[in-house]
């Protein structure tokens, strides 16, 4: 489905990003991961238009994007939940939802806030309060359902489980199976690299910039390097 090929990106002369190249097949979960500063934020801001590219090409479904706009590519079926629940506080959770659909807005819209409604309740029990008074993984939820909206065929997912406490953790990760049975394609960044590789069906290892390791998501769980490297064992 998405195929980044020496894929380069720089914030002024500082380049973040030096060659990467990864593949990301249709209905497959690819988990990102690497410490803090790899540049995993850096690929998925690049990858949905955000951030310029200096090198390097983007295909998705077989058409070259480098070139498009994030809005355009949001319309070829790319959506990203950003890291930090970045919501839209003073709104309130419905409103959010379907700022997320203004881009695919048609006589499905209500159809796709149900399917949200379904996958996290607790938005639908708080639909009309604002999204400053939900609690981090509520906020994370609707970012999730946010990026849904869209009808994303690939999901970019940064960090859904940052700060969140262990039930949640499970309770996000959960959903991203869901999302995956549902015949979405995620891209998922997690600093949780034991959680994020458990459910992925491959994953890479990106390191200062570049990619280190690569394979099936239970086989870099278990390599005797990357648990010593990442995992903390």
């Amino acid at each position: 489905m998405l195929t980044v090929d020496g894929l380069s990106s720089a914030y002024g002369r500082i380049e973040v990003l030096h060659g990467i190249s990864l593949d990301v097949p249709a209905g497959e979960i690819v988990a990102l991961v690497g410490s803090n500063g790899a540049g995993k934020t850096t690929l998925l801001r690049t990858l949905s238009g955000v951030q310029p590219a200096s090198a390097g090409r983007i295909v998705f479904q077989g058409e070259d994007i480098q070139a498009l706009p994030p809005h355009a590519r949001v319309m070829r079926g790319i959506a990203q939940s950003p890291e930090g629940r970045q919501v839209f506080g003073p709104l309130t959770v419905e409103d959010n939802l379907r700022l997320g659909a203004f881009r695919r807005w048609d006589d499905t819209v209500r159809g796709r806030l149900d399917a949200v409604y379904t996958m996290f309740p607790v938005l639908a029990e708080r639909r009309r309060t604002p999204a400053s008074s939900l609690s981090g993984g509520q906020q994370q939820m609707l970012a999730i359902g946010r990026a849904l909206m869209a009808q994303p065929k690939l999901l970019l997912l940064d960090e859904p489980s940052l700060g969140l406490a262990p039930l949640l953790v499970d309770q996000i990760l959960a959903a991203v199976v869901d999302l995956k049975q549902k015949g979405i394609t995620v891209l998922l960044v997690e600093q949780n690299a034991s959680a994020a590789l458990a459910i992925a069906d491959r994953g890479y290892v990106l390191e200062v910039g570049r990619i280190v390791h690569e394979g099936e998501g239970l086989a870099l769980l278990q390599d005797p390097k990357v648990r010593a490297a990442y995992l903390g064992v």
